[in-house]
């Protein structure tokens, strides 16, 4: 409720009182169009028809939760931002309204760094309209709009989001398509629940190789059913990505232990690991050295105590 009485008072009075936070004191008339539309699709089109219409309108021109498209992995995925302020000059901006506060200026980190992120997709969608509408640029940092210290006046900083822009195109062009993933699938593999029966659906689940962390329990609602596999196999990705990350060619849990035993670690596939592996030498370095200290420490227990 805070969040969206916030978000009125900063769109209050057809859009000045954001413009305002731009630095626009006298807009003039300023143009909100209305974007409703029949479906997803509609709501697509009739965003992209209202940001070409308002490039060459001269005027400023706020729109209140369009609708974006992008491509995702082959598949198209909608976006709705918080408000897209077009200018005169056919600058494209995007405000992202919070209701965490803005403190002397500034406001958490952690809170900034992840509307930086939600606010950098959007830029990119925004990008695919503008590259089919003449004279539009859309502008490389968003405006952040927060409360200002305690109260609920709002106030706006800029937020530069090239950086994490270039994060997003590179881990977009690293996915697999979807079309790609779907003709990998065993034959016979399908996952609608209106028309399979439940022994199929779950026969499909099965024939789907998993891909499991422990952040997947917060996400996913097949992430009991991966975890089970995981723990099934031994897979060191049950004890998180980070460790996983540690291990190198060590994929296994029973591959770590015999790493540490100085014994010959295996994948699963049965090819010997190799024992060069800075993994490897790291685990029987660890194990040398405790058994080291637990030498040390049973001596020092055996000792006689001294007489005083």
């Amino acid at each position: 409720m805070r969040g969206n009485s916030f978000e009125a008072k900063v769109k209050a009075d057809g859009g000045r009182e954001l413009l305002r936070l731009i630095g626009v004191e006298e807009p003039g008339a300023v143009a909100v169009p209305e974007l409703s539309a029949a479906g997803p699709q509609g709501r697509v089109a009739r965003t992209a028809l209202a940001l070409r219409e308002a490039t060459g309108a001269g005027g400023w021109t706020l729109l209140d939760h369009p609708l974006l498209a992008l491509e995702v992995a082959g598949s198209p995925v909608y976006l709705e931002p918080d408000v897209v302020v077009v200018g005169p000059d056919g600058g494209w901006t995007v405000v992202e309204i919070k209701s965490f506060p803005m403190i002397d200026g500034a406001a958490d980190p952690s809170k900034v760094g992840a509307a930086a992120r939600q606010a950098a997709v959007y830029v990119l969608a925004l990008e695919r309209v503008a590259e089919r509408t003449e004279g539009a640029r859309v502008a490389p940092s968003v405006l952040l709009v927060c409360p200002k210290d305690f109260s609920n006046v709002p106030t706006a900083s800029l937020v530069d989001v090239r950086r994490q822009c270039a994060v997003t195109r590179r881990q977009l062009a690293r996915l697999t398509r979807i079309d790609e993933i779907a003709a990998a699938l065993p034959e016979g593999v399908g996952f609608d629940v209106a028309e399979r029966s439940p022994e199929e659906l779950a026969a499909s689940v099965e024939a789907v190789p998993h891909q499991y962390a422990p952040e997947c329990l917060a996400a996913c609602e097949l992430a009991f059913h991966c975890r089970a596999r995981s723990r099934e196999a031994g897979a060191v990705e049950t004890l998180g990505r980070s460790v996983r990350g540690e291990l190198g060619g060590l994929t296994t849990i029973g591959a770590v232990l015999a790493a540490a035993r100085g014994e010959e670690p295996t994948r699963p596939d049965g090819e010997t690991v190799d024992p060069e592996d800075p993994a490897v030498a790291a685990l029987r370095r660890a194990r040398a050295l405790r058994q080291e200290a637990l030498a040390t420490a049973r001596a020092a227990a055996s000792e006689p105590e001294g007489i005083f």
